[in-house]
């Protein structure tokens, strides 16, 4: 998948051509998360929605969860705007995401609830995106203390992998998503309503992302 920089415009769909959706995504991690969305993607082979990373260049200092919301809510703003604008169908107006992990992070319940008032929406892992690739292995139980080297080590191919946050295409067994959606949703459920997702771990709603987000029910 081509790593879209900047914003296009959103004017009338080529003569004779499908207007696509877009969703722009603020990742917080410069590597894992970009590495999964492409293999996801290719391997759906969906039509219909073009995802880009919005963050592509951004230094590591504006890659904090509430740097990334911040940015993520004024660009919401500007798509929306421009959607309305150029009379788009609301269908096919633009939708931004962040992605970002709990790990040691500060202002985590800020930045959520900044993202709720900016109709901004989040896929957010606690302790960090690792459990979701778990998820596609085997069912996480217990907790992990916060600590993502706990929930790295327990990748099947943690011994082996010369970088753990380059996401390898067979790392993601072919047809497991429905597994490990299933399998998050059983360990999300472990936690109370009333609990904080900051205090939630383990935690992810990476699925939420897959399908509202890029459209896609199976990989």
């Amino acid at each position: 998948m081509a790593r879209t920089r900047g914003r296009d415009s959103l004017g009338p769909a080529k003569k004779g051509g499908r207007r696509r959706r877009v969703v722009h995504v603020f990742t917080e991690g410069r590597v894992t998360e970009p590495d999964y969305i492409s293999i996801v993607r290719d391997r759906a082979g969906v039509a219909g929605v073009e995802v880009r990373i919005a963050n592509s260049s951004a230094p590591g200092s504006q890659r904090k969860p509430i740097k990334l919301v911040e940015a993520a809510v004024r660009l919401m703003r500007e798509e929306t705007r421009e959607a309305k604008r150029s009379g788009l169908e609301k269908k096919y107006w633009p939708t931004v995401w962040c992605m970002f992990d709990r790990d040691e992070h500060e202002s985590i319940d800020a930045a959520l609830k900044q993202a709720r008032e900016g109709d901004v929406r989040v896929a957010f892992s606690h302790p960090c995106f690792e459990v979701w690739r778990l998820l596609h292995h085997k069912p996480v139980t217990g907790t992990f203390g916060g600590v993502c080297g706990q929930a790295s080590a327990r990748l099947p191919f943690a011994k082996d992998a010369a970088n753990i946050k380059i996401v390898l295409p067979e790392q993601i067994p072919a047809g497991s998503y429905a597994e490990a959606r299933k399998r998050a949703v059983r360990m999300n459920s472990v936690h109370g309503d009333h609990v904080p997702l900051s205090l939630r771990d383990p935690y992810t709603n990476v699925f939420d992302f897959i399908e509202d987000g890029m459209g896609i029910t199976s990989y």
